[in-house]
């Protein structure tokens, strides 16, 4: 990491050190906030934890990424968090803050 929002995301896993949350993080800008197999373990690593706030958080983000606003808008209910429709400010808030 070269800052508190830049991931190195050339390696093959996430650092060990990061929490759940910021490891789907990590799985999401390696897959470039778009869809595939990191978006897929992104969204499971959620999964595993639904009903903490900052998993659901992520949560969002994915759904977000996948064109589910609805789902996304779930999500953000749930996480106590307002609705933001840009991947990428998104990525970068949650980021700062988890």
């Amino acid at each position: 990491m070269s800052g508190p929002t830049q991931f190195d995301v050339s390696t093959a896993e996430p650092p060990a050190h990061l929490s759940e949350p910021l490891k789907a993080l990590w799985w999401l800008k390696k897959g470039e906030l778009g869809l595939g197999p990191e978006w897929e373990k992104a969204h499971e690593i959620c999964q595993r934890d639904e009903g903490e706030p900052a998993h659901d958080w992520v949560h969002a983000l994915c759904h977000l990424i996948e064109g589910d606003h609805g789902n996304a808008g779930y999500w953000f209910r749930m996480a106590g968090k307002p609705v933001e429709r840009d991947a990428e400010i998104l990525w970068q808030a949650m980021a700062k803050a988890l």
